[in-house]
C-alpha cells in the first residue's frame, strides 16, 4: 500500500477526529531523508494542520539549522509524532499520545520511506518506544548519551520554550549535542 492509502486508513479509523474537522498531523514522502518522531501535535498544530507550527517548532528548526522551507519539505523531513492527533490537555501540559497509535501506523509508514538517513527521537515517549532496552534510566541520560545511538539516530529533549530550566541545568546540550545535530542534519540532507 502507498502513503496515500495509509493516510486514508488513518482518517477512516479516527472518525471522532474527522467529526471535529481534524486531519492527522504528520508528513511523509518516500524520499524523506530525516524522520522526526515526537510526542503528538499540540492544539495549535492540530488547528493549523501543520506539524510544529508553534514556538517549539521555531526552536527545533534553529536547533537543526534549517529553514522553514527545508523543514516543511516532505522530501527532506518526515514528521511522525507518536500520535497524529492532539490528545487534549492535562493538568500540566498535554495528555500523552495514545499507546497503540504509533505501533499500529509507524511501521507501515516507515516501510514506505526509502531514503531515510537520520531519525530524531524527541522526548521520552518516542525514545522509550524506539530505543526499548537501549534507553537510559532518564531522558537526560539518554540525550546525554546521544553518541551511543549514532550513526543514524539522535535522541533529543523537546524544544518547548517551557524546557528552559532543563536547558539551563544542562548546558552541555547546547555546547555538545546541537553542533553534532546540525552536522548530522546537514550530512543527511
Amino acid at each position: 500500500m502507498n502513503l496515500a492509502g495509509i493516510r486514508a486508513e488513518i482518517v477512516a479509523g479516527n472518525a471522532w477526529a474527522t467529526e471535529q474537522g481534524w486531519e492527522p498531523v504528520y508528513t511523509a514522502a518516500p524520499g524523506a531523508r530525516i524522520v522526526i518522531i515526537g510526542q503528538a501535535p499540540g492544539r495549535r498544530a492540530q488547528e493549523s494542520g501543520v506539524p510544529f507550527d508553534d514556538p517549539s517548532g521555531v526552536r527545533l528548526r534553529e536547533w537543526l539549522g534549517v529553514t522553514d522551507e527545508q523543514f516543511y519539505d516532505p522530501g527532506r523531513f518526515a514528521i511522525l509524532p507518536m500520535d497524529f492527533y492532539f490528545p487534549g490537555k492535562a493538568a500540566s501540559g498535554d495528555l500523552p499520545p495514545r499507546r497503540d497509535f504509533a505501533p499500529k501506523w509507524h511501521p507501515r509508514i516507515l516501510a514506505e520511506l526509502t531514503g531515510v538517513r537520520l531519525t530524531l527521537l524527541i522526548g521520552g515517549y518516542a525514545q522509550k518506544h524506539y530505543l526499548k532496552g537501549r534507553a537510559k534510566p532518564s531522558l537526560t541520560e539518554t540525550v546525554r548519551s546521544y553518541q551511543d545511538y549514532l550513526p543514524g539516530l539522535i535522541p533529543l529533549v523537546h524544544p518547548s520554550p517551557l524546557n528552559f530550566r532543563w536547558q539551563s541545568k544542562n548546558p552541555w546540550f547546547a555546547a555538545e549535542v546541537l553542533p553534532v545535530l546540525r552536522a548530522e542534519v546537514a550530512k543527511a540532507l
